[in-house]
């Protein structure tokens, strides 16, 4: 059996995170295309509701990302269904990875897509971010610093 040192099980963890992330984007570019945020799909759209700025940074929810983010956050889940255990601390490094895993995944997203690449990646070019802060949306640097707090607890 291999056993990982605490080090080399964050680097893996990561490792695996930011894999996951952008194969994720791929497959969200091939779903919609120049796009975001399910603009094209033929899913439902909640786009006002008082709790969209708390919970979603001010964008729609649609269909499309209520199931996404039910099933990344169950996938995400799985090893420890897997394993038979839970713990506050490995609930912690669930959460920060989902976190970690969306920002990468929403940052890889237009980087891997033709219709936008990294000089488009500003605020004018994308309207479904609706806070900025410091040249990235602000759910970047909350979801950053939580991530951090949750994995430095989880540890």
């Amino acid at each position: 059996m291999l056993e990982l040192s605490e080090a080399g099980r964050f680097v893996s963890m990561v490792a695996a995170v930011l894999v996951l992330a952008y194969l994720f984007a791929r497959v969200e570019v091939e779903i919609e295309g120049e796009a975001g945020w399910a603009a094209n799909l033929p899913t439902w759209r909640i786009e006002e509701h008082p709790l969209l700025d708390l919970f979603m940074g001010g964008r729609a929810l649609t269909g499309y990302h209520l199931w996404m983010f039910a099933f990344i956050g169950l996938v995400f889940h799985f090893p420890l269904f897997f394993i038979g255990r839970w713990s506050p601390e490995l609930e912690a490094r669930v959460l920060a990875s989902i976190m970690l895993f969306w920002i990468v995944e929403d940052y890889l997203w237009f980087i891997v897509n033709p219709a936008f690449g990294w000089r488009r990646f500003k605020k004018e070019h994308v309207p479904w971010h609706k806070h900025w802060a410091f040249g990235a949306p602000v759910d970047y640097w909350v979801f950053g610093a939580v991530s951090m707090l949750l994995l430095w607890y989880g540890a």
